[in-house]
């Protein structure tokens, strides 16, 4: 786990090539629990639950992860023969995020395609 998110962290703004499937669900929970232990700081530290709202901490960690974040789910369109350009169906309130969902959890191309080679080739690093 603690490798997919750093390998995502570390190509941050590649918005080229591909990600496995298994890389990018990683790097999503170990984000997912970063962002929920610092909601567990905000609490502790007393900002932000009285509106409901995220506190500082929480917000900076949100706001550290939007390119990596993106950067990971064009890479992950990419695996399956999909353009980046697919993201914009989140647009459409509900189906958008249905239609990203099944995309994201889909097995990816086997063998290089148009967006480079297979992440799951051995030799790749």
């Amino acid at each position: 786990m603690i490798n997919s998110y750093l390998g995502v962290m570390r190509n941050y703004v590649t918005f080229s090539g591909r990600i496995a499937r298994a890389d990018y669900w990683w790097y999503i929970l170990a984000y997912l629990i970063i962002l929920f232990i610092g909601g567990i700081l905000d609490g502790v530290l007393g900002f932000g639950w009285d509106e409901g709202e995220a506190g500082p901490i929480a917000g900076i960690i949100s706001l550290v992860h939007v390119l990596p974040s993106l950067a990971a789910g064009f890479r992950r369109l990419h695996d399956i023969g999909r353009s980046g350009w697919w993201y914009l169906i989140l647009l459409v309130p509900l189906v958008g995020m249905i239609v990203m969902l099944v995309f994201h959890v889909q097995r990816g191309d086997a063998g290089p395609n148009v967006y480079g080679p297979d992440p799951l080739e051995p030799g790749l690093t």
